[in-house]
Formats: structure tokens, sequence, C-alpha cells
């Protein structure tokens, strides 16, 4: 069988999230219903990771198996005649037999943007979040930096159950899965279009991890917390501590690296 490794961009905002839920309408769905009606065959898409209901992508990779024979040009030609226009394949190409999106990845790359001026565009407010209030830039560049190297993620993941947040407060030690590492986090403001991004990029993501950080920094541009705050919410290991969880509309996945 081939293996054919995708990258494709979507607009996240009308799906639940990447990954396949009843009843419900995903990317991953979507990409594997397309794909079954081209092949004829019952396909199955993995991708680089799961990004969540109404956060976008703008390289996302993707990895499925087929015997079909279609070159991979007009695979793309004929998925994109498929799918919907807020899902478009960039690119396929023929990969190795052992390659998988997810467990391959290296890193990822997100980026957050923060539109700050007074009023959002109609273009622009299914991509962005918008706060039109002033915000310290400078003390939230600062905390931002805080953020790199290898730390335990506790405090920015999102509690999934009960039973997972007793068991987080009551461990002493760290959860292996908690630890990422993070080779860059920025933010740069353009201040001819008041828009404030944040790029990050790691070995790995928990879930809402970026969109907590996001908040724990807007927290900071607000003057609630202080970038000296940032290692002691780390270490703390509890989600109370941080900020709260950014809106999923200024997320987007923008690259990942093999």
């Amino acid at each position: 069988m081939r293996n054919i490794r995708l990258t494709l961009a979507y607009d996240g905002t009308d799906f639940h999230g990447w990954q396949r839920q009843p009843k419900l309408p995903t990317v991953q769905e979507c990409l594997e219903s397309a794909l079954s009606r081209l092949t004829a065959e019952r396909t199955c898409v993995w991708g680089s990771g799961r990004t969540d209901a109404g956060v976008h992508a703008l390289s996302q990779v993707a990895n499925f198996k087929t015997n079909c024979p279609i070159p991979c040009e007009n695979l793309v030609k004929a998925l994109n005649d498929l799918l919907p226009p807020s899902v478009r394949i960039k690119e396929a190409a023929e990969a190795s037999d052992d390659f998988h999106a997810r467990y391959h990845a290296r890193s990822k790359t997100y980026r957050y943007r923060i539109l700050m001026a007074p009023v959002c565009s109609p273009f622009l407010w299914r991509f962005v979040c918008h706060h039109p209030f002033p915000l310290d830039v400078r003390a939230m560049a600062e905390a931002a930096r805080v953020f790199e190297g290898e730390h335990d993620f506790t405090s920015f993941a999102a509690v999934e159950s009960k039973e997972s947040e007793f068991r987080i407060q009551n461990s002493k030690f760290p959860d292996k899965e908690m630890v990422k590492r993070i080779f860059s986090s920025q933010l740069i403001l353009r201040p001819r279009t008041s828009m404030l991004i944040y790029n990050v990029r790691g070995n790995g993501f928990l879930h809402h991890m970026v969109r907590n950080m996001v908040g724990t920094l807007m927290e900071v541009g607000q003057g609630r917390l202080v970038p000296a705050d940032i290692p002691g919410i780390l270490a703390a290991r509890d989600r109370t501590l941080a900020g709260p969880t950014a809106p999923a509309a200024g997320l987007c996945l923008v690259k990942v690296d093999y």
C-alpha cells in the first residue's frame, strides 16, 4: 500500500476540532469522508496532533494508506473538489511506509493573534482574539520568554476530569507526560495593525496548553500577574494559579517539523 503525506489548511470555526467525534463535524471526519469517496476504500487519517474546537491550521500534516493509484498531484485537485472551502489540501506526497504524522513529529509551532484595535473587522473576527483594551506588551514579552526550556506544564493543561485533577494535585512527582520542552516563546507587536502576535514552538503541547499560556500572558498584560510569577505557577502544578483559557479563534497551528 502507498503511504500518502498530506499538508492541509483549515478554518476551524465550524468544526469541533480535528479528532473524529460521533455526530459532530470534525476535520478528520470531513477528510476521511472525502478520501473514502475518492478511493472507494475505508480510509483512516492520522494527524500530527488534535487541534481543539475552533482552532485553525495553516500547515497541519496528516497521512493515510491506500491502494488507490491516483498520482499525488491529482489527489490534491480531486480532494479539494470534494472538500468544503474551509478545508484545503496544500500538498500530497509519497511517504515511507513507516511514516506517521503524529509519532514522527519533532516540533510544532503555534501562533496566537490578539487584536487590540477598538473595532474588529468582519474579515478578522474568525481568526483573532479581540481585546480592545491596553495591554503591557513589554511585561507580556518578558513573561513569554520564561516559558522557554523544559518544564512541567500541569498548571497550563486542561483538567480533563475530577479523577485526573485529584491525581495531579496529590502526586509528589512530576508526570512525564506533562513535561514539555519549549524551544522558543516570543511576543511581537505590530503597531500599525494593533496586532499582538504570540509564536511558540515546542516538542509537544498539552490540551489547551497554548491557550492557557496566552490567557496567563494576558493576565500579565493587565497587571494581575507579573513575569516573576510564572516560575512559581509552573512549579506549583496547579491549574487554578494560571490565567483563563484564551478563546480558540486566535490560535493557529502554523508548522510541523519532522
